[in-house]
């Protein structure tokens, strides 16, 4: 298995393994091929895959607004869990974010996803409950639940 930084070549693999991931909130504009591509553009050196026999078998979106970073659509084929590729992930993700001046880093669960939400505790991220996230749409966005 390796672990390389995301290209856009990577996307119809990586959009697969998003699907086959329960739990998983996708849009049509953010997680498209182009919502994906401008990311990529914009965070070059902090997203990566999992690639075990040419398939890619993980992912970690990772960015940043030059104070914080942001991991997004972190996921594990479910036939390759628990053998610590999604560590490797974040660990690949947090050194990037590190060396490019970052300090610290945000996430978002839906409280549904007890897998994922147990993984983040287990690796230190911690839950706030000071804090009220709020969001609002500027564009139509339809949301795919996977």
């Amino acid at each position: 298995m390796n672990i390389r930084t995301m290209t856009i070549s990577d996307y119809d693999a990586v959009y697969e393994l998003w699907l086959s991931c329960k739990g998983m909130g996708l849009n049509n504009l953010d997680d498209s091929r182009e919502g994906i591509a401008k990311f990529l553009e914009r965070n070059p050196e902090t997203c990566f895959v999992a690639v075990k026999d040419d398939k890619v078998i993980g992912v970690i979106i990772a960015g940043n607004d030059g104070r914080r970073g942001y991991i997004y659509h972190t996921a594990v084929n479910p036939e390759f869990r628990r053998q610590g590729i999604a560590k490797q992930l974040v660990d690949a993700a947090l050194s990037a974010l590190k060396n490019l001046g970052i300090n610290k880093v945000a996430l978002l669960v839906f409280e549904r996803n007890t897998s994922a939400n147990t993984f983040w505790e287990k690796i230190g991220f911690t839950a706030r409950e000071d804090v009220v996230y709020r969001n609002r749409a500027i564009a139509d966005i339809i949301r795919i639940d996977t």
